[in-house]
């Protein structure tokens, strides 16, 4: 499949997990991939891509800071002179109760899963109404739909997103872009392996599939969503979760 002939993609936390198989999975249907990590993690994805026939390149960033993600942009930009797809799936976990959470917890998670989407989106945008074309998907989370305990910093990140996203749809669909977000249930990653057995037990209890997802059928959905084939459709919110949420 050659769907991403000739698009320039930006792919955020490239570097394992779902990220990953985003990166990969463009790659080999024929995207320019900008796999995006801190420091040199993404390497070795951008070798696998282009050991398999693809185009990549490797960029670092650090989610939580405003000029190096502009930095990003404007480097793709003066490289290719376009961005046709921006996968914003950075994120990160500092997991406690309430009463316990650091505010220093609470910020981080926010700078890295919400704010730092809101950055990127914002130095992207004016390239993509240039060019009167482009496809954003940020990655949220079942959580920011359901809620859960020790989680309050995650979920509003992520629940955030799916507002942000929402409403950037709306301002940007008359110049042909598309803002669409896809939720992710228990996907086999290193995240939900940090998951204590009892708790991801019962997690898979409430999964009507009966298993968890993985980090390929995610980056299914997000690559339906940056494609042409879902040129009609923004502003939406695509669970990939087994059922957990309906």
């Amino acid at each position: 499949m050659t769907r991403f002939a000739g698009k320039i993609a930006i792919v955020t936390g490239a570097s394992r997990g779902i990220g990953r198989a985003i990166a990969t999975r463009l790659g080999a249907e024929g995207a320019r991939v900008v796999a995006v990590a801190r420091g040199e993690n993404a390497r070795d994805v951008v070798e696998a891509i282009m050991a398999a026939g693809g185009v990549a390149e490797l960029a670092t960033a650090d989610m939580t800071d405003t000029p190096s993600l502009e930095a990003l942009v404007a480097g793709v930009l003066q490289r290719h002179g376009r961005i046709d797809v921006l996968v914003s799936n950075a994120g990160m976990t500092r997991d406690q109760l309430m009463l316990r959470m650091k505010r220093a917890d609470w910020d981080e998670v926010i700078a890295t899963n919400l704010t730092a989407s809101f950055t990127l989106c914002h130095a992207a945008l004016k390239p993509m109404i240039k060019q009167r074309s482009g496809r954003i998907v940020a990655m949220s989370s079942v959580v920011g739909q359901t809620g859960n305990a020790g989680q309050a910093n995650y979920a509003a990140s992520k629940a955030g997103l799916i507002g942000f996203c929402k409403s950037l749809a709306r301002e940007v669909a008359s110049r042909n872009i598309t803002v669409n977000v896809v939720a992710p249930g228990l996907i086999d990653t290193d995240m939900t392996k940090a998951i204590a057995g009892d708790a991801q037990k019962d997690w898979s209890t409430q999964i009507p599939l009966g298993r968890t997802g993985s980090a390929d059928e995610v980056a299914a959905a997000v690559c339906f969503l940056a494609s042409d084939e879902a040129s009609y459709i923004t502003g939406q919110v695509l669970g990939v979760n087994g059922g957990m949420y309906m």
